[in-house]
């Protein structure tokens, strides 16, 4: 699908957070100098790459009932993890913030 979006933290923006064919990439932005998004990310030049969702930011996502009422509402898949993590971007917990660049 290639769907991109912008994270930032505490409203500054602060990486580019890309899905691909064959995976996720998170790279920060070349001007950003505030805290990581995650401990799990320190900052550094080169793109981080995965195979499967980033662990920080599935662990953002609701589960059980809070899922369910969310795939129903927006009508979208239970796999489509970056789908979801779109349609929450602006209500997660703590500083992160996550929207979608419309390319």
């Amino acid at each position: 699908m290639n769907r991109k979006a912008l994270i930032s933290i505490n409203k500054i923006p602060a990486a580019e957070f890309l899905e691909a064919e064959n995976g996720y990439q998170i790279k920060y932005l070349p001007d950003y100098s505030g805290p990581p998004v995650s401990l799990a990310l320190p900052i550094k030049k080169e793109e981080y790459v995965f195979s499967h969702f980033p662990p920080f930011f599935d662990g953002l996502l609701p589960e059980g009932i809070m899922l369910e009422v969310l795939l129903k509402k927006f009508k979208i898949d239970a796999d489509d993890y970056f789908g979801q993590l779109l349609i929450l971007g602006n209500d997660l917990v703590g500083a992160v913030t996550v929207r979608e660049i419309k390319t």
